[in-house]
């Protein structure tokens, strides 16, 4: 007698990386170009904002106004203490006595909290609570910011390039601290209760 075995065919969520139950509904969209991805129920809002394309739609979507990215229109909320109405924005002068370094991660903080990631970070608060926040800023040709955001049990690390098409993309995860890199392990912002990432800058 033949036995017909299921193909175990594993599927992620391209909006909040979670791996899709057997038999769960997926939506497929694609974020630009031939690539088709699978993103679960609760994401396809996120997955509209983002302007990405439903497969079987007739038209475009269009990414709303408040959606696109504003280089530096932000800034003053990252420095601000955890408030819910974010106000004013940082001034030039303020934001010239800046080093480099804090410029960095001011600017990831922004493109992370800008990001889709964001809401999946806030999802995974609201189970374990509050979260130590890492920013790093590496050199090199393309220089990037490193955002690790860590639990007891879980952490996530993101890769933030303000010259990439991809301005935040998701690195690496694990389970325990032990396997972080010390260097990555300098906990340096905080988390916001809506997923935002705040770097721990003193007000000049």
């Amino acid at each position: 007698m033949t036995v017909v075995r299921k193909r175990n065919v594993q599927r992620t969520c391209a909006i909040c990386q979670r791996t899709l139950l057997m038999g769960e509904r997926a939506v497929r969209f694609t974020p630009g170009g031939d690539d088709w991805v699978d993103v679960c129920a609760l994401c396809t809002t996120t997955a509209d904002d983002h302007g990405w394309i439903k497969e079987g739609s007739p038209t475009t979507p269009i990414v709303p106004e408040t959606r696109r990215r504003r280089r530096f229109g932000g800034l003053g909320s990252l420095l601000e203490t955890r408030r819910a109405d974010p106000e004013p924005h940082i001034s030039q002068p303020m934001y010239r006595r800046l080093s480099p370094e804090e410029k960095a991660v001011v600017e990831a903080a922004e493109l992370f909290n800008d990001s889709a990631y964001r809401r999946t970070i806030a999802g995974i608060a609201k189970s374990l609570g509050d979260a130590r926040v890492s920013l790093l800023p590496l050199s090199g040709v393309n220089p990037e910011v490193v955002i690790t955001i860590a639990w007891d049990i879980s952490w996530y690390q993101y890769r933030v390039s303000p010259e990439s098409p991809q301005h935040v993309r998701l690195a690496e995860r694990g389970y325990e601290l032990d396997d972080l890199d010390p260097r990555f392990m300098h906990w340096n912002g905080h988390l916001d209760g809506d997923g935002r990432v705040t770097p721990d800058i003193p007000r000049l």
